[in-house]
Parts: structure tokens; C-alpha cells; sequence
């Protein structure tokens, strides 16, 4: 079959919108995945138990809770490229607070200086998701998103490996030296190894100013969802978004999917340490759990739609992420490093398959289901510090009964996984059954 000079000329129209968006992927991409080393790194240098550390992940995505409906409203008030400008700006002066909060070495300065960041992703992803998921035909949505995700997990992986080798080598040597100081050479050594963070920062505060006046100049065509048509489907009119069940629980599935995809990447390299690895060796684990999405991502782009539909690859990551969870518990050691990891091939598919199953027919209501798609990112927020509060447990549990402290970190970091099998037998319902309800009734 030829493509004709219509087919040509239509391809060509979005490329460069493509382009675009695809580069704000890789920017968001970038600045997410460096959780990964931060979580570690927080952890030493304000001497945080696990649960609290993981606040860095909650702090990023609890900003799509509070700033999603908000954002939407932006969007609708000054356009997509004007929203997407100010939402890299707005990632820059959250950059910028690492600066204070560095010096203070005050965990709430970092917490504070990572939510304005997620703010201003917010505001990127709300734009950004439904703009690619309907510049084209609705079945192909899946495989655009898959194009955004390659481009979003390249760029962390670079950034958990950049971030990785400049935060965390040598943090073996301060956490043994930690064990033996006290008082003003404690203190003295730790102001010295959170100054390390100030120098990236503000090199990536930067690039995200820069970029934020570039963008304003870009050109994006305004598209808009197509209607449902319902006296075909015979459906009567929706006068509410809560009126479609198959986008609620779709936003349930994105809510627990991404708790989970935070856990693959942003627990690999704490997991790796607590089970004896070194830190400069566990810097390159959150790339393998990103890497491993790529290729996935990859395979979507080939096979959706072509040879497989949207809910079918969900339906297989679903089922992959339950045998997955249960390896990763039931294995010790680098394998058991591996499994987690591989959880990248589990849910590399699972956002781009909901994203277009859940707004399918929505219409009118498209930007505001896009709004609350966006604060199912919260799960990110929620679901690690349960995570990380269950290996705090698991662990004292063990040292009170008398186990090495050593056996029990490593012990209580593979218990934790557990909270990953309810989570995807969510996402195996909406695979399957989910992302019917209300569209076929008669």
C-alpha cells in the first residue's frame, strides 16, 4: 500500500510538533528520574530512616494532586505553548531553591525546592499528554505516547547516572565515617557533602530558563478531541465527567502504575545497597529499569496498532508485573536486582495503553479527564513511602528478634516489594474489563 501525497503532507505537519513534545518528555524524563540517586544521597546527608527518604519521590508527585486542575485552567486560559514555557520556568526556580536548601542542609528546603519542580511538570505533562495522545488518530495514541516514553527514559536514564556519579560517589567512605564521628566534624562533614548537589542544580536551572524562552517561539496547531457519537453507540448525553466509569478507573490504574514505576526506579539503588552492592556499582541500577522501558517503549511503537491493540499490551504488562513481583520476593541478591529492573518491561506500556483507553469518546470533557489522568501521577507520591514505611517495619521486626542488622536491611528492603501484586492486579482488571464499562450499553 503507497502512501499518497495527502498521507505525506499530514505526516509532515506534526513531525515538528512531535519533535517538540518529545523534547519536553525528555526534559521531564530527565529531571524524574533523578530521584533515583537523590533518595540515597538525602538519606546520608540528613540521616533520614527509609520511609522518610522516599518523601523525595512524594514530594515530586504530589504536586500533579495540587496543581493539576489548576494547570488545566492555565492552559485553557493562554494555550499549550505559552503553559508548556512557563512550566519549565517554573522547574527552573525549584532548581534554584536547592541552592538555600543545600546550604541549610533542611530536608523541608529540599522537599520544597522538588514540589515547585513537579509544579511545573505538572503543567508540562497536562498539556503535553492529551496534545499527543489526539494529534492523531485515537488506536495510534499509544504508540505516539510510546515514541514520548523512549524519549523520556533515555533522558533518566542519563540523569540517574549523571546525577548517580556526582551525588553518590564516595558515599560509602562518608557513611562509615559517619559511624565514628561526633559533634562539629559530624556536622562539618555532611554540610560538606550536601554543598555537592548546589553546582548541578544551578547548571540545570539554567537550561530550564533557556529552554522556557525558546519554547514561547515554537510552533504547535491547535487540535482538538473528536466527539463521541452517540446515537450510534446509543448512548445518551453526558452532562459529567464523572458520567464515564471507564476514565474513573482509569485513573485508578495510572494512580497505582505509576506507585509501582516510581518503586522500579527510584528503590533500585537504595535496594542494591541494602543488599551489600557498593553505591558507585547501584548508580547504574535505576538506568537498567529505564533501559529496560526503552526497549519495550520500542517494541510498542512497531506493534501498536499494527499487530497488537492498546488493551492487549496492557493486558501483558498487567500479567508480567504480577510474575515479576513475586521473582523479585523470592529471589535474593544481583537476580533479585535483575527482577526489579525487568519491572521496566512491565510497565513501560501501561501508560500510553490507559492514556488513550480512558479517553476514548470523552469529547468536550477531554481537558478536564486529562486533568485528573494527571493527578493519578500522585500514586507516585502515596504508594514508595508505604514502600519504604513497610521495609522500616519489616526491618525492626527482624532486629527485635534478635536477626544481623545486616541480614535484616537486606531482608525487609525484599519484603517491601509485596505492595507491587496489588497494584497490578488492578491494572489486570482494567486490561480486561475496565476500560469497557460505559461504552456498550445500550
Amino acid at each position: 500500500m503507497t502512501m499518497t501525497t495527502q498521507d505525506v503532507q499530514s505526516k509532515n505537519k506534526y513531525l515538528v510538533p512531535i519533535l517538540i513534545i518529545a523534547g519536553l518528555f525528555f526534559i521531564f524524563g530527565f529531571v524524574t528520574w533523578i530521584n533515583g540517586a537523590l533518595i540515597p544521597y538525602m538519606k546520608t546527608i540528613n540521616e533520614l530512616t527509609d520511609a522518610q527518604s522516599y518523601l523525595v519521590a512524594s514530594a515530586s508527585y504530589i504536586s500533579f494532586v495540587v496543581m493539576a486542575l489548576p494547570a488545566s485552567y492555565v492552559i485553557g486560559k493562554v494555550g499549550y505553548r505559552k503553559s508548556m514555557s512557563l512550566g519549565l520556568i517554573i522547574m527552573g526556580l525549584g532548581a534554584l531553591v536547592f541552592i538555600p536548601a543545600a546550604n541549610a542542609r533542611t530536608y523541608w528546603m529540599f522537599l520544597t525546592g522538588i514540589f515547585i519542580q513537579g509544579a511545573g511538570m505538572t503543567l508540562l505533562q497536562t498539556a503535553a499528554n492529551p496534545y499527543i495522545t489526539i494529534l492523531g488518530p485515537i488506536e495510534s495514541g499509544a504508540k505516539r505516547i510510546a515514541i514520548m516514553g523512549i524519549a523520556n527514559k533515555v533522558a533518566g536514564g542519563l540523569g540517574s547516572i549523571i546525577f548517580g556519579t556526582i551525588l553518590l560517589t564516595g558515599i560509602d567512605d562518608v557513611k562509615e565515617q559517619l559511624k565514628v564521628l561526633t559533634g562539629r566534624e559530624k556536622a562539618d562533614l555532611l554540610d560538606a557533602t550536601a554543598s555537592g548537589v548546589i553546582m548541578p542544580y544551578i547548571v540545570m536551572a539554567v537550561v530550564l530558563f533557556i529552554l522556557g524562552l525558546l519554547i514561547r517561539k515554537a510552533s504547535l496547531p491547535h487540535v482538538e478531541a473528536a466527539p463521541i457519537d452517540e446515537e450510534a453507540s446509543g448512548k445518551t448525553t453526558k452532562t459529567s465527567i464523572l458520567q464515564f466509569p471507564h476514565l474513573l478507573l482509569g485513573v485508578l490504574a495510572l494512580f497505582v502504575y505509576v506507585g509501582v514505576e516510581v518503586i522500579a526506579g527510584d528503590s533500585i539503588i537504595s535496594y542494591g545497597i541494602s543488599l551489600g552492592i557498593s553505591a558507585e556499582e547501584a548508580t547504574f541500577f535505576t538506568s537498567y529499569t529505564l533501559m529496560a522501558m526503552v526497549f519495550t517503549y520500542a517494541l510498542g511503537v512497531i506493534l501498536i496498532p499494527k499487530y497488537i491493540s492498546q488493551a492487549f499490551a496492557l493486558r501483558a504488562s498487567a500479567v508480567l508485573g504480577i510474575v515479576l513481583s513475586f521473582c523479585i520476593v523470592f529471589t535474593s541478591g544481583f537476580t533479585s536486582v535483575l527482577f526489579v529492573a525487568a519491572l521496566g518491561i512491565a510497565n513501560a506500556l501501561v501508560w500510553p495503553a490507559v492514556w488513550p483507553l480512558a479517553l476514548t469518546g470523552l469529547g468536550k470533557f477531554t481537558k478536564t479527564a486529562s486533568a485528573l489522568l494527571i493527578m493519578a501521577i500522585s500514586g507516585g507520591a502515596i504508594i514508595p513511602p508505604l514502600y519504604g514505611a513497610i521495609v522500616d517495619h519489616r526491618k525492626e521486626q527482624l532486629i527485635a528478634n534478635g536477626i544481623e542488622e545486616v541480614t535484616a536491611v537486606a531482608e525487609s528492603a525484599s519484603n517491601g516489594y509485596w505492595i507491587l501484586l496489588p497494584c497490578y492486579v488492578i491494572i489486570l482488571y482494567y486490561a480486561f474489563w475496565g476500560h469497557k464499562i460505559g461504552l456498550n450499553k445500550s
